[in-house]
């Protein structure tokens, strides 16, 4: 029969299956019972599924020898099963994200409940009933690709619209707010919450250093550090734009937005002790619990809403619109519910299909675009220019990335992994052979700019500080919360080893609320003794 036959069903005369362990445990006893002799041998089923090949196709004689120099002899180089084999495995890993490496995705839809075009002209969300088929990544943001889910962490949550338009990619948090309001910080950031490069290891010292030196982080440090701060799973979290973004109907009237992702399933969080629990436990709990719930058919929804703010509201209002570490207050701009997500397919390959999608804030659709927030304007260039370095340039080429009610009409071509889509269609633009030509109007409405070109802060409005939007959120808090929020922190900065980083980053607290520091720092005094 040959040995390209690849699944066997081992049964015993009675046609009752046998599990391996029991035919092994038979074998080596010498029991034939059910196996043999009066029983009837052992019947194998073997289901053909054609030959197992090369990567070029050819059937492979012998998948289980390598070639040698005779029985004993070293393994030949003609042997070129083996060694595409080999060199297939050495490079089956891409480098993963900096940030958002352990990740977990899947594809569902987008349905409009409410008609919003009298704010975008975006033709996804032209009607009610609508619906786009969209795939969602979720993410832990500082671990490695091998990190548990269930630990303190902002979680990605990035969302691909394929809309007849081309792609639309939300890529958010679920949190409202970030860390720093400037890309050029970013970097720095990260490095803090990456490994040292002496020790190896985080360090609260960086840590707490880099955000007592950031005052604009007291706010997602509250939020971090709260009851919100481990989700139970990623079903059991809200998702946020987070970022201000542009709409635009087709009057060509402009309108700031920010997005809402409001769970059906209720928010569920984890405790400290309950997440080092669950990590040790099963590190993969997060994914588990995602691909589980669809595959049973409890498909995870969320309840989409935005924040609407005219645009010429934004120069006059209270906080400066645009600033990340900043949100809207909801009695100035209630949200409005627009729309419902739903997961319900699981990926079939997840390296193909999660490692490899790539998600670009810059990927908008008419009638949606940028805001000047200075985070959001990083990230226009930095996510793409990830994604061409770690999946390549043609990585829209893969399935989970290409529009899939549209078509990709572009003059590139060429480059590592090109597929030759474009056959011999010219690559040019103009051109007089019926090619891909520029429709004269842009996906979004132009934004008035004023003054000199330089290294300049965001402007600041009349409640602009680092502080006041983080004391409001403490000042909600149950006193419940308010002391696990304390408890998290404190356990944290008692590592810090110099007293002066410590101090910083404690008055932060307190220039929120007095309050707020005075517990902190005596929970910080109690732990170091």
């Amino acid at each position: 029969m040959g040995r390209d036959l690849v699944r066997v069903a081992i049964q015993s005369g009675d046609g009752s299956h046998l599990d391996l362990d029991s035919v092994y445990r038979r074998i080596g006893s010498g029991d034939s019972r059910g196996t043999g002799r009066t029983a009837g041998r052992l019947h194998v089923t073997v289901h053909q599924d054609g030959p197992l090949t090369t990567e070029a196709g050819a059937p492979v004689a012998d998948n289980q020898n390598s070639q040698t120099a005779g029985p004993g002899g070293p393994v030949l180089v003609q042997d070129q099963s083996l060694l595409e084999k080999l060199a297939h495995f050495n490079r089956e890993r891409i480098p993963e994200r900096v940030v958002h490496a352990r990740g977990a995705g899947a594809y569902g839809t987008f349905t409009v409940t409410r008609d919003v075009s009298r704010w975008t002209r975006a033709r996804f969300l032209s009607e009610v009933g609508k619906e786009t088929e969209v795939f969602a990544r979720f993410s832990t943001v500082a671990g490695n690709l091998g990190s548990a889910d269930a630990v303190r962490d902002p979680r990605g949550f990035a969302l691909k619209f394929y809309t007849e338009d081309g792609n639309y990619d939300l890529v958010g948090n679920n949190t409202p707010v970030f860390f720093v309001k400037d890309a050029i910080k970013f970097p720095d950031f990260i490095h803090t919450q990456k490994r040292d490069p002496y020790t190896g290891s985080q360090e609260a010292d960086n840590v707490w250093d880099f955000w007592g030196l950031s005052p604009e982080s007291t706010h997602q440090v509250t939020w971090l550090f709260g009851d919100r701060g481990i989700p139970a799973s990623y079903r059991h979290m809200n998702g946020y734009g987070s970022h201000t973004y542009q709409w635009s109907n087709e009057a060509g009237e402009a309108f700031w937005v920010k997005y809402h992702f409001k769970t059906d399933q209720g928010v569920r969080n984890l405790t400290t002790s309950e997440a080092a629990e669950t990590s040790g436990l099963d590190p993969d709990s997060h994914q588990r619990d995602l691909r589980e719930a669809i595959e049973r058919g409890a498909f995870p929804s969320w309840t989409v809403q935005v924040q609407i703010m005219p645009v010429a509201d934004a120069p006059g209002y209270r906080f400066n619109p645009f600033d990340l570490t900043k949100v809207w207050p909801h009695e100035d701009y209630p949200p409005i519910e627009i729309g419902r997500l739903e997961l319900n397919r699981n990926p079939r390959n997840v390296f193909a299909e999660v490692e490899q999608s790539v998600f670009s804030p810059a990927h908008f659709v008419p009638g949606i675009g940028p805001s000047p927030d200075k985070m959001l304007q990083g990230r226009l260039f930095a996510y793409g220019d990830a994604h061409r370095y770690r999946v390549g340039i043609n990585a829209d080429h893969l399935p989970v990335n290409q529009p899939h009610a549209t078509r990709a009409r572009t003059h590139a071509r060429d480059g590592f992994l090109y597929d030759g889509r474009h056959g011999g269609e010219k690559n040019y633009e103009p051109n007089s052979f019926g090619g891909p030509a520029e429709t004269g109007r842009a996906l979004w409405e132009p934004v008035a700019v004023t003054g000199v070109t330089g290294d300049t802060e965001a402007p600041s409005h009349a409640e602009d500080d680092d502080f006041g939007q983080a004391g409001t959120l403490y000042r909600l808090m149950s006193e419940d919360e308010k002391g696990r929020l304390v408890d998290n922190l404190a356990q944290f900065i008692a590592k810090v080893s110099r007293e002066d980083i410590a101090r910083r980053a404690i008055d932060n607290f307190r220039e929120a609320d007095e309050d707020y520091g005075k517990r902190l720092e005596a929970a910080v005094q109690a732990l170091r003794g």
